[in-house]
């Protein structure tokens, strides 16, 4: 039951929600109840409780900021269950900008957790506040994670069923992080285009650079191909997007300042990014920052700037490749970037470039995979049951490659495919043009 608080009580609001939610009222109120975010939230999909579907959780959110409502179990289960997926967001004719409100929410449900001395949300904090926030400390973490993967040890474990339950799901999350692309080459090693070249710098990421080095370097060699000339951003950190899916938002605020900082002393005139989840919150960095009178103005130019890599290829013009790639592949959408950033198109314009290759239809390419950053771990038996829905659309295709451009659905997906035995590779779109450019 959701807990009602006493006249007394409804004076009290929540501080970002309540700004969040002042700041949208015309947009909220609006809501007609109309019913079309329904069925595009996964969670109302598999639950079909209305306070687990978007308006049934803006609702709540509505009634905390009232005073109607308290911060209770039954709020904060409401809304933990949320994957964040922003799915509701396209199909919403007021236009209620759920992803920000939803951020503004777990700010509250985690300074609720924290009073109450909850251990799983001190662990996150640990994590996500001491871990994330520096490069060195965090660069340790995946080069030890990298080592148990490359050795030959997490296999072994995973196929020997040593472990069971969410280990082995972690497991395999883990071993899906790995390449599925046999080359290997240079990070530079390709024919520089005769274009005029656009000054680009790139977001290295830290789940992209900590495990997945190799879709980084082929997004450098197809760049250069393509006309680009690289330049670092010294400095750059993580993109804050955990931070503020989880809550964060002061960790969150930090990052952005960072790296906000460190690309525009850059000099670069695009802000490159290969991962859906940290393309979305860089472009948002403008709200984010919106009330920092230090960075508001910086803030805007920077998320003009920041391109997901598809869309900037084709915003651009793709150097046509010339290795046929005789592969039937599937494409699936991240959520953060058909949802939040609206790039529906570019990764599929990409992907058709590329001599030999066949793309095939996959059944709810555009719904979410279930994976949501940690959601996997943390609510195991709902991610699982909206993964099995993917996994099956997937067999449907009869695809031999999956292509997502999100680090969290490449691992996720490819744990569903290693959990159940299937013979097909997930990697990156970037990795199959880059496989076509190859001399």
């Amino acid at each position: 039951m959701i807990t009602m608080v006493s006249t007394a009580e409804q004076s009290k609001t929540h501080g970002a929600l309540a700004s969040l939610l002042e700041a949208n009222t015309d947009k909220l109120l609006t809501c007609v109840h109309c019913g079309l975010c329904l069925p595009a939230c996964p969670t109302y999909r598999q639950l079909g409780n209305e306070n687990d579907s978007p308006r049934g959780r803006v609702y709540l959110m509505r009634g905390v900021v009232e005073g109607r409502l308290d911060i209770r179990d039954a709020f904060i289960s409401h809304i933990d269950l949320c994957l964040g997926c922003r799915a509701c967001e396209p199909v919403c004719p007021s236009g209620v900008p759920y992803g920000h409100l939803l951020e503004a929410a777990r700010f509250e449900v985690s300074k609720a957790k924290s009073a109450r001395g909850q251990k799983s949300e001190s662990v996150l904090r640990f994590v996500l506040n001491k871990v994330f926030t520096r490069p060195g400390l965090l660069g340790i973490a995946f080069m030890l994670a990298r080592g148990f993967r490359d050795s030959g040890l997490a296999r072994l474990m995973f196929k020997a069923r040593l472990v069971r339950g969410r280990l082995r799901f972690a497991l395999a999350l883990l071993l899906s992080s790995r390449s599925a692309m046999s080359k290997v080459r240079p990070p530079h090693d390709t024919q520089p285009s005769t274009r005029t070249m656009e000054r680009v710098a790139i977001l290295r990421g830290c789940v992209m650079e900590g495990l997945f080095r190799k879709t980084n370097r082929a997004t450098e060699r197809v760049l250069v191909r393509n006309g680009c000339e690289l330049l670092k951003a010294e400095g750059q950190m993580c993109c804050g997007a955990l931070h503020a899916h989880a809550g964060q938002l002061e960790a969150a605020k930090l990052l952005a300042r960072k790296n906000i900082e460190a690309f525009l002393e850059s000099g670069a005139g695009r802000i490159i990014v290969n991962a859906a989840g940290c393309g979305a919150a860089m472009k948002e960095y403008a709200a984010l920052l919106a009330d920092d009178p230090l960075f508001a103005d910086r803030a805007r130019e920077f998320s003009s700037r920041v391109r997901d890599v598809s869309e900037f290829l084709v915003e651009q013009g793709i150097s046509k490749p010339t290795k046929h790639v005789e592969r039937r592949v599937a494409y699936d959408a991240p959520c953060h970037l058909i949802h939040a950033q609206r790039i529906a198109q570019a990764p599929i314009e990409l992907l058709r470039q590329i001599p030999g290759l066949t793309l095939v239809p996959l059944r709810s390419y555009e719904s979410c995979c279930g994976g949501a950053g940690i959601y996997n771990l943390q609510h195991p038996e709902l991610s699982d049951a909206i993964l099995r829905d993917k996994i099956a659309s997937i067999k449907e295709s009869d695809a031999e490659i999956v292509a997502t451009a999100n680090p969290g659905c490449i691992m996720q997906i490819g744990a569903g495919i290693l959990m159940n035995g299937l013979n097909v590779k997930v990697v990156h779109p970037i990795e199959l043009l880059d496989a076509a450019y190859e001399d």
